[in-house]
């Protein structure tokens, strides 16, 4: 499994709603693709709103599809005008599991 954590900038004043509106509709588009498992949204618990999301494919080539393809190009480009600086992601392999 290929995990996807991004670190979102602050979001800019007033435009909260709108980001976690647009997180639920971006996640509508992601499911529809070939090795998407899941993907949530997590808020700090203290010390400001800070939100991560964790993706989770089949593949880094799973992942990497969906990643550059135009879907996903435009649901950042409506993300942008709601942050205050660049998203931060890593990315990670699944080495053990509670399988």
């Amino acid at each position: 499994m290929f995990i996807n954590i991004i670190e979102f900038p602050p979001i800019k004043a007033g435009k909260e709603p709108e980001f976690l509106e647009w997180f639920k509709w971006s996640n509508s588009v992601y499911k529809n693709f070939d090795g998407f498992i899941s993907r949530q949204l997590l808020k700090v618990t203290k010390g400001g709103q800070n939100y991560v999301s964790l993706v989770e494919h089949e593949s880094e080539k799973t992942f990497m599809a969906m990643h550059t393809s135009k879907e996903r190009q435009e649901a950042f480009n409506k993300l942008k005008p709601l942050l205050e600086g660049k998203l931060s992601p890593k990315f990670y392999e699944v080495i053990i599991d509670t399988e």
